[in-house]
């Protein structure tokens, strides 16, 4: 009941954010004309096989178009700003992130805060055919939590691109080490997303919910720390058609001991054509194997799947993708090793004047979140942001986990997982350096048991308030 009183008030409050929402006043800068505009630093003529299916070709937009293979582990973007020169931006940040109840204790605790003391850094290095991009931000927090204790703060995204004659060459590394799940971490606040924090700042593309650990369950508790490691090789075979491919290597590991720690390896080889300027088809086959510290289990998933992507470059980046799937156990449960099933995934970005919103939706098989060995598992993640005002701004999130054990032994009651999160908050530009903001967000883990660790109780709901400050330098320029 809770979870669907939230989900009612968030899209009541999205409808009037997105659509009611007035546009701004007549003394806003509008943004400046792509035309005449120096080529980015690096910036070489870009292959017409991988681009032609990937961007619009409006000469006056500024957007340099994303060139990420349809077929790939990467989900798409509406491009990035152009960049004239290399840089790298150091920066810091405070957040006081105000908690109503403990996950470390099945007892209400009353409020809690956590004190976030970053430092963070961007960075761009573009050469003839590569760019090199790093988003980063580290430091520790202390706690009035007694049983969590004070900690440490870890996030990175990193990314390299390398594009010649016909290939391209993408490799990507996202970290993170935290003191609870990231599935729902710093909602509606700039304290779940790594670097800097300025306007110029490097937009590096994620990986796919398939290809990194989920942690939508909250009854693992304690820090943790998770790290997915992908190289994807792209390779045109004519002006229409290119294959690719990718190996992932992901991990999810807890301090604490009762949690059970999982590495995931994933292999992909699929085949990219271009229908038009804006659309592409294609398919893939992707194997991931799954295995569990000090656990007799371990799955192989293979799945066949179909996908079509649409791109216009600086307004819309679309991916889907489904097909049939079979999934092998290592020990047979109730005489059966081999279980057939579906896999299917959306990933969906829109932007819109002085504004844009992201969607994913993933339905397929999971490493468990730290409390199952394997799980079948949907997970909904959705995000808006619109300018309020010259200097203010609103952001607004939306996220569903759902998790079912693979398997049970005969007899045994299954337990799902289902975990609600929604938040929203606005911030304020202090200069063309600094900001301020405030957010709201609050998880609701819907067990369906009244006992379990972390005080996961079906009619628990978790209240965060975030205060969030950020300063960064000027970009300095790199030779």
């Amino acid at each position: 009941m809770a979870a669907r009183k939230l989900t009612c008030a968030f899209f009541l409050v999205s409808t009037f954010f997105l659509v009611g929402a007035r546009k701004l006043h007549a003394q806003d800068e509008p943004s400046a004309s792509g035309e005449n505009k120096p080529k980015p630093a690096g910036a070489t003529t870009p292959i017409p096989v991988l681009n032609s299916g990937y961007q619009d070709t409006d000469s006056s937009n500024p957007m340099t178009p994303d060139v990420t293979p349809l077929t790939g582990v990467l989900t798409p973007t509406v491009g990035s700003p152009p960049v004239l020169h290399s840089y790298w931006q150091p920066g810091m940040q405070w957040s006081g992130s105000i908690q109503s109840n403990s996950y470390n204790q099945t007892a209400n605790t009353g409020w809690l805060m956590n004190n976030y003391f970053i430092g963070t850094l961007s960075l761009l290095q573009a050469w003839s055919g590569s760019q090199l991009a790093i988003n980063y931000s580290g430091g520790g927090f202390i706690s009035t939590d007694s049983a969590q204790g004070n900690g440490y703060y870890h996030q990175l995204a990193l990314s390299h691109t390398y594009q010649r004659n016909r290939w391209l060459v993408q490799i990507l590394d996202q970290f993170s080490y935290l003191p609870e799940s990231s599935f729902g971490f710093g909602g509606g606040s700039s304290l779940g997303t790594p670097g800097s924090g300025g306007s110029i700042g490097p937009v590096i593309p994620g990986m796919g919910n398939n290809y990194i650990p989920n942690q939508g369950i909250y009854t693992a508790v304690g820090p943790r720390y998770s790290n997915a490691s992908s190289l994807q090789v792209t390779y045109t075979t004519s002006p229409r058609g290119s294959v690719t491919l990718s190996g992932t290597y992901a991990l999810l590991n807890f301090v604490n001991s009762g949690n059970v720690n999982s590495d995931i390896t994933t292999g992909t080889i699929g085949y990219n054509y271009t229908l038009t300027r804006k659309d592409t088809i294609g398919a893939f086959y992707r194997f991931s194997a799954y295995h569990f510290s000090g656990q007799p289990e371990a799955y192989g998933d293979h799945s066949a799947n179909f996908a079509y992507g649409r791109k216009i470059t600086g307004r819309l980046a679309l991916q889907l993708y489904g097909g049939p799937g079979f999934n092998t156990s290592r020990v047979s449960i109730n005489g059966k090793s081999v279980s057939t099933g579906v896999n299917f995934g959306s990933s969906l970005r829109y932007s819109f004047e002085n504004g844009g919103l992201s969607a994913a939706y993933t339905h397929g098989i999971s490493s468990g979140s730290g409390v199952l060995t394997g799980s079948s598992a949907d997970q909904f993640n959705f995000g808006a942001d619109h300018r309020l005002g010259r200097i203010w701004s609103g952001q607004m999130t939306l996220g569903y986990s759902r998790n079912a054990p693979l398997a049970s032994a005969a007899g045994a009651t299954t337990q799902n997982y289902n975990t609600w999160t929604v938040g929203g908050g606005v911030s304020r530009a202090l200069g063309r350096s600094a900001s301020f903001g405030i957010a709201y967000n609050a998880t609701v883990p819907d067990y369906g048991v009244t006992a379990c660790t972390g005080g996961c109780g079906s009619s628990q709901t978790y209240h965060y308030v975030t205060l969030n400050f950020q300063w960064h330098t000027r970009p300095f320029i790199l030779p």
